[in-house]
């Protein structure tokens, strides 16, 4: 069955960001691990590696053990995903992106407050890989999404990726009504 999420992420990378290429979970036999979306610019030689978390109602809530689990399962996921582009794509631009609509933001000091497990994974990589992640949350997530759908709306061809394909339709089909 098809990943909304990922697909969409994959979309985005396709048309807005311009990659040739983009995978969807590439698996990566050394550590066991998957990628959600790979996408893959040869011309500017830049590489984007994203985790996709589509939870909803409860926000990003990875748990372990009936605990959340953000922190620890996202640098883990993310320390893999580095490590791996690292050794295969050493000459590339690098972009690591977390994609989740709905990241919550709990009362000040509380231990399970999303939007500080997002820094303290974002800190965990920076310390162990000076990188900073590109967070695609709530509101930028929103902004992505509108991109797609601008960028859809421009098109008269047939966009093959459903979810684009559906953004156009909607384009076309307000502007048909609208006269």
């Amino acid at each position: 069955m098809i990943n909304v999420g990922e697909q969409l992420v994959a979309s985005y990378l396709r048309y807005i960001r311009d990659c040739e290429f983009t995978q969807l979970n590439l698996y990566t036999v050394d550590s066991q691990g998957e990628i959600d979306v790979v996408g893959i610019d040869l011309e500017t030689r830049r590489l984007f590696v994203c985790e996709v978390a589509i939870h909803l109602t409860t926000g990003l809530q990875y748990v372990k053990n009936k605990r959340p689990n953000n922190i620890s399962k996202l640098t883990q996921k993310f320390s893999r995903d580095i490590e791996y582009v690292n050794r295969f794509f050493p000459d590339y631009e690098k972009h690591f992106m977390l994609w989740s609509p709905v990241v919550k933001t709990s009362k000040i000091g509380s231990i399970y407050n999303q939007m500080d497990h997002i820094a303290q994974i974002d800190s965990n990589i920076q310390a162990e890989y000076s990188i900073h992640l590109e967070m695609i949350i709530n509101e930028r997530f929103e902004a992505c999404l509108r991109e797609m759908r601008t960028y859809a709306s421009t098109q008269t061809a047939e966009l093959k990726c459903p979810v684009m394909r559906l953004f156009q339709i909607e384009a076309h089909l307000t502007k048909h009504l609208g006269k």
